[in-house]
């Protein structure tokens, strides 16, 4: 588990999420970044999904446009947002809601990179019966 005030780190947080919070930080909907980047909005919706990620030019608007550096966005390091609000005293029940989440994501994403293993090994395998 990450350090509690590392609320975008990089295990804490997936670069969706960094996306998400930044943009609506800076006060704007999938649609209004969407628009500014000359994407669509389900292109924004699937990078905060983490199901695709931008190329490099994209990126580079996209920090400018939600004030944020392009490392804290990939690795939530550098300059970024601070954590949204302090959950342990403001409402501790949804600090362990958060802390539930981030231990799914983290599962998730480990799981994730096993399927992608299995995944290649099953190719290289196909590939050598033939």
């Amino acid at each position: 588990m990450s350090d509690e005030n590392d609320w975008f780190g990089p295990d804490a947080a997936t670069f969706g999420d960094r996306l998400a919070g930044a943009r609506e930080a800076a006060g704007m909907t999938q649609s209004d970044l969407a628009r500014r980047l000359g994407v669509k909005k389900s292109t924004i919706v699937a990078w905060e999904n983490d199901l695709s990620e931008p190329r490099a030019n994209r990126l580079s608007m996209m920090a400018g446009m939600v004030n944020v550096s392009i490392m804290w966005l990939l690795t939530g390091e550098g300059e970024g947002m601070d954590e949204p609000f302090d959950g342990d005293e403001e409402a501790p029940e949804l600090a362990s809601v958060v802390a539930e989440l981030r231990a799914i994501r983290g599962e998730m994403r480990s799981s994730a990179e096993r399927a992608a293993r299995l995944e290649k090994k099953l190719r290289l395998m196909l590939e050598q019966a033939r």
